[in-house]
């Protein structure tokens, strides 16, 4: 089912408290895959989706993508502590665009080996990393190389989108994101993704997860939406 796929996003930064649980138990009813948060919402998140089949995730580097290397590796374990599933972390796009290409792969692995390893010997679970390249800033040839850089360090997904700078998913970039992992990265189209049939024309090309922004997602759903008896819908 399409709710499955989704990874609903509770990002918007004048959202309110309230506002912030209404969304994520909104997801919960959906049943999305995980809902995605901002990191002040991370222990309300886990708290509201514990017994669920909702996960959480937390973007990261968000939404420009250019902390330092180290800001991103503490906020990495931070997430991890606090109990996230998944992380979405935004590569530096200005360094993709530079060419620095060392340092790209070198930032990612290093909030990967975070996630995937050295939370393993405390008894956490292995957190997903999905690194988001903001594809609308750059070509698709720098796309390209993008992708396999991240299958370098050993990231589980890459995502195409913030969706808070420049357009969001495109059919003609996650065909070459699609192209370019051949089934060795999982692939995340994100951003103006906001009907049935659009979510459904991804799946279709075979992608693995949707950032849908989180009102688009009873539209997405449809009657794919299932009650839960937790948050009382």
């Amino acid at each position: 089912m399409i709710n499955r796929y989704l990874d609903h996003a509770i990002l918007i930064p004048q959202m309110t408290r309230q506002e912030a649980i209404e969304w994520i138990l909104s997801g919960i009813r959906y049943k999305v895959k995980t809902v995605c948060v901002r990191p002040c919402d991370i222990s309300l998140a886990v708290e509201l989706c514990r017994g669920t089949e909702t996960g959480v995730s937390c973007v990261l580097g968000f939404p420009h993508g250019t902390a330092c290397t180290e800001s991103k590796i503490a906020e990495a374990k931070l997430y991890c502590k606090k109990g996230v599933s998944e992380i979405d972390m935004v590569a530096n796009y200005g360094w993709i665009r530079s060419g620095l290409w060392d340092e790209v792969r070198d930032e990612i692995a290093a909030v990967v080996n975070v996630a995937h390893h050295n939370f393993q010997k405390h008894n956490f679970t292995h957190v997903a990393v999905k690194v988001i390249l903001e594809t609308s800033q750059l070509t698709l040839e720098e796309i390209t190389k993008a992708t396999e850089i991240c299958i370098e360090a050993r990231a589980d997904f890459v995502k195409t989108s913030t969706g808070f700078n420049g357009e969001g998913a495109k059919e003609e970039v996650v065909d070459c994101m699609l192209k370019t992992a051949a089934g060795r990265i999982k692939v995340k189209p994100s951003g103006g993704i906001r009907d049935n049939a659009r979510a459904q024309m991804f799946v279709d090309m075979g992608v693995d997860r949707l950032g849908v922004n989180g009102s688009s997602t009873p539209t997405i759903c449809g009657e794919t939406g299932i009650k839960n008896e937790k948050d009382g819908y």
